[in-house]
């Protein structure tokens, strides 16, 4: 554990907590996508299968491990459980119209394809690793949609972006400082994700420097 990993655990906690506050202070879920919310909860229920056979108390790194992986996909469930049935009224469904199958397809038939181990429990890994790395384009697809983003909603991606940015850092970091370190799947699908975020990132800024609402171009 580094700084550059514990950083973006909490940055994607923080996403979660600014996520909740924005559904549940304005009872609504205007302009988040429940299929980018969807994709997040298979990708953590399958990368996370491994909760079934490991020792939660096998050491401190596995418990802090056990509760950020319990935490992420109870998150996802609550959150696809707000925009399905406590605030559905609210939803936006004809904004939210990105097909997702074109998405879990591909990341299924790579999983199949590039993987470290053949076994069930790692190919779910790579699977959700793929799913990942495009889950959040039904969201930036429904902010292009809409046109002008609630302030309160772009702090949500711009954190997850961040998250993920670290997380980078941190993989570059332990490649210099831990010997045969190699995860070519997740460097390469951390790569593409970080880029999806740079267009955001940069109206972002852009918004902020200029103390304006965020509007991304259709």
């Amino acid at each position: 554990m580094n700084i550059f990993r514990l950083g973006g655990d909490l940055l994607h906690v923080l996403s979660f907590l600014i996520l909740f506050l924005k559904i549940l202070t304005s009872k609504s879920c205007r302009g988040i996508s429940l299929k980018t919310q969807q994709l997040y909860l298979i990708v953590f229920a399958t990368r996370y299968l491994d909760l079934f056979v490991t020792n939660p108390l096998h050491s401190g790194l596995t418990f802090y491990n056990t509760i950020m992986k319990l935490l992420f996909i109870s998150s996802s469930a609550y959150t696809v459980y707000l925009i399905m049935f406590t605030y559905k009224h609210t939803y936006t469904a004809v904004y939210d119209s990105f097909r997702t199958p074109f998405l879990i397809a591909p990341a299924a038939l790579l999983a199949v394809l590039f993987h470290l181990k053949l076994t069930f429990l790692e190919i779910m890994w790579a699977f959700s690793i793929f799913l990942e790395a495009i889950a959040i384009l039904p969201q930036l697809h429904l902010l292009r949609k809409c046109g002008q983003v609630e302030i309160i909603t772009s702090h949500y991606i711009f954190c997850l972006g961040g998250y993920r940015a670290l997380y980078l850092i941190n993989w570059i970091y332990r490649f210099f400082t831990e010997d045969n370190y190699r995860q070519y799947i997740v460097w390469t699908c951390g790569l593409i994700q970080t880029a999806l975020y740079a267009d955001f990132f940069y109206y972002y800024i852009i918004s902020k420097s200029k103390g304006s609402k965020l509007k991304l171009p259709p």
